[in-house]
């Protein structure tokens, strides 16, 4: 089974500094968490961790106005720094990673259209999903090979999700990509005007190619779930999501916690296709939301080099980087890793 490289579980082995992570009524604990840790920091992490502290101490102070807390989300930067225990799966199939917020229901798969109240977008999104699936046979008709259209995202997708699974991106961390949505306009719109409360990972058109499968992994992230929108599916088709075992359906969505080992095959002659949509978990709060974009537009950030370089408030041990012998890119290649799903 593999399992995705998730930033935080790559922060677990290079990053310590939880100080400012506790939630506030947990000064003993914090200080606990502190006396635990041993390995050491670049100036560079210490960066990183101090300013989300003071971003999530920003959050904190807006939504403490509303009687908002974000206390899950300071124990989720404990959890992700291996000072809180790691979670522990309570159900067949579920491989929570560091990257985890207490107190979700989890489970492997999610009747979203049945649930107005949770997922109010998701009986509309079916209605209108003839509208996607007859811009993506446009499309598809346009183009002299489907390969042009759909590409891997990088050596480390290929290496989790197979050669036989490619992408066309929409919506990734947050930010439309431009110049793809214009060749999918209709769908763009439709996507934007449902007020899905889309997550960190985006919006994707995926292609499963015939006579190919993914093989069994987890990407660990509790606290998002991810819907597919059925668009070309042949018979035949499947996905298995911890014990529970479904298939796609044209028009109609299927969705899943990929927190839960999942996996899919497409035994056919023919591709799969579906629109993958990513979303925050419903039981989030807004201010947890909230909290957790600042975190991982943070992160990405840091990784493009938008953050300048400052002297950290707390002086760092350099250990980490006397180990690893590649001076700060290196570490920070190690960091933060490369494409995350």
């Amino acid at each position: 089974m593999v399992k995705y490289a998730t930033i935080t579980s790559l922060l677990l082995h290079s990053c310590r500094n939880v100080s400012s992570f506790a939630p506030s009524s947990s000064q003993n604990s914090r200080n606990v968490g502190i006396m635990k840790l041993s390995a050491a920091l670049t100036e560079r992490q210490v960066q990183f961790w101090e300013d989300v502290d003071d971003g999530l101490n920003d959050v904190e102070i807006v939504y403490n106005e509303q009687k908002k807390g974000i206390d899950r989300i300071r124990n989720f930067a404990l959890t992700a720094q291996g000072v809180n225990p790691f979670p522990v799966p309570t159900i067949p199939g579920h491989q929570p990673s560091e990257e985890h917020v207490d107190g979700l229901t989890a489970k492997p798969l999610w009747d979203v259209a049945i649930d107005p109240e949770n997922f109010p977008w998701a009986q509309k999104l079916e209605a209108n999903a003839h509208i996607i699936m007859e811009e993506l046979q446009a499309k598809l008709d346009r183009e002299a090979l489907e390969q042009s259209l759909f590409a891997g995202d990088s050596a480390w997708q290929n290496n989790v999700m197979g050669t036989g699974w490619s992408a066309f991106r929409l919506q990734r961390l947050g930010v439309w990509n431009g110049e793809n949505c214009k060749e999918f306009p209709k769908t763009t719109e439709l996507m934007r005007s449902l007020n899905i409360p889309f997550a960190v990972r985006g919006v994707c058109f995926a292609r499963q190619a015939a006579g190919s499968g993914v093989q069994a992994h987890t990407d660990g992230r509790n606290f998002i779930l991810t819907s597919h929108v059925g668009l070309k599916v042949p018979e035949g088709c499947w996905m298995k999501v911890g014990e529970e075992k479904t298939t796609w359906e044209e028009g109609k969505l299927v969705t899943l916690d990929t927190s839960f080992e999942h996996s899919t095959g497409n035994p056919t002659d023919a591709d799969r296709h579906v629109l993958i949509i990513d979303f925050w978990h419903p039981e989030l709060t807004e201010a947890e939301r909230a909290a957790l974009e600042f975190v991982y537009d943070l992160r990405n950030k840091f990784e493009s080099g938008q953050i300048p370089v400052r002297i950290p408030k707390r002086k760092p041990q350099r250990l980490v980087e006397d180990e690893e012998g590649q001076g700060l890119a290196g570490i920070f290649s190690f960091l933060f890793g490369g494409d995350k799903n």
